[in-house]
């Protein structure tokens, strides 16, 4: 099963939605032409001219009209201060922006499960959360009930890398294949990454590049997670400390539940193929049915709408899919038996 989402535009129009910083460039927007205006009154006030008294009206009706922007922008700040997401949509309240390729756009994340033979829709699900990273065991889930198989192989990209999510698929035998997200601040210095470190399971302890024992030192709690941390006395006289760390010694934290997360790492590593057929297989179902529905997708708006209107659009992909791969004929005595 391929997991993936995508986002589709909502009824609601980027400048009827916004958040803290649209809000604040707005006013700076406001501030910045009322200040021009204001100079520009001046300058005709010099003149003494009818002209000049024709133009200082005309600026100061847009001040006027400007000051009443800002009176209607506070109130919507007042209510973004009482939303929990801190973002309001004044045409559809429950689309949210969302980040896409090299914009954004308002509107809503569709999640799908897409079995990689037949290339049917399983499993999907409309949120208003822009991200992926809490999705894969929700789809999942959903994927393996949709089918009512014991066990069920997954592939996603890296946009759903997650551990305690990683962690609720494979305690349900769901089996993920999943890149790992390189996002060592160490390596963007130049330093050495964690990958350097090799981990020895028996003894719990790492090797670090320059061949010595970090060992295990103390555990706390962070974002209800249990990480452990280790690090080695003999930093301060190692010969290569300047490749890395800059402080006094090289920490490295574990989840005490990584060695999930490295069993999924190895076992992507030994199938890379599997990234490609996950590309092959969810991405061709998004853009048909964003084909189908055009440039504005969703019609109606609110959540449950949306929901409904999505089913819809799938049960057509759905069906037109059965009817590739069975023909008419069968389909109908399907139906029928």
């Amino acid at each position: 099963m391929a997991i993936d989402g995508s986002k589709f535009k909502a009824v609601n129009c980027s400048d009827r939605n916004y958040t803290r910083a649209k809000l604040k460039r707005r006013f700076e927007q406001i501030d910045d032409s009322i200040n021009k205006y204001l100079a520009q009154i001046v300058s005709a006030d010099r003149l003494e001219t009818s002209a000049a008294k024709n133009k200082t009206e005309r600026l100061e009706s847009k001040i006027t009209k400007l000051k009443k922007e800002v009176e209607r922008l506070n109130k919507i700040e007042a209510q973004l201060q009482a939303a929990p997401d801190k973002q309001i949509s004044l045409t559809d309240p429950d689309a949210r922006s969302m980040k896409t390729r090299g914009s954004g756009i308002v509107g809503y994340n569709v999640q799908t499960a897409v079995d990689t033979r037949h290339h049917i829709i399983v499993a999907h699900e409309v949120t208003k959360i822009g991200t992926n990273r809490s999705q894969l065991k929700n789809m999942s889930l959903q994927a393996k009930a949709a089918i009512g198989c014991n066990e069920l192989s997954v592939v996603a990209d890296r946009g759903y890398y997650n551990g305690s999510e990683i962690k609720g698929c494979e305690d349900n035998g769901i089996t993920i294949y999943l890149p790992k997200c390189q996002t060592s601040g160490n390596q963007a210095k130049g330093l050495f990454g964690k990958r350097d470190f090799i981990y020895d399971a028996e003894k719990d302890e790492y090797k670090c590049p320059a061949g010595e024992r970090a060992i295990y030192r103390s555990s706390r709690e962070e974002k209800g997670k249990i990480i452990k941390r280790y690090w080695s006395s003999a930093c301060s006289h190692c010969q290569i400390k300047s490749h890395c760390t800059t402080g006094k010694e090289r920490r490295i934290s574990r989840w005490e539940h990584e060695v999930i997360l490295d069993t999924v790492d190895a076992r992507i590593e030994q199938e890379p193929t599997r990234m490609s057929a996950r590309r092959n297989t969810v991405e061709h179902p998004f853009g048909t049915i964003k084909y189908w529905m055009g440039y504005t997708h969703f019609q109606i708006k609110t959540l449950d709408r949306v929901s409904t209107e999505m089913s819809l659009h799938i049960l057509a992909y759905n069906l037109k899919r059965v009817m590739k791969i069975m023909g008419i004929g069968e389909l109908i005595k399907a139906i029928q038996a």
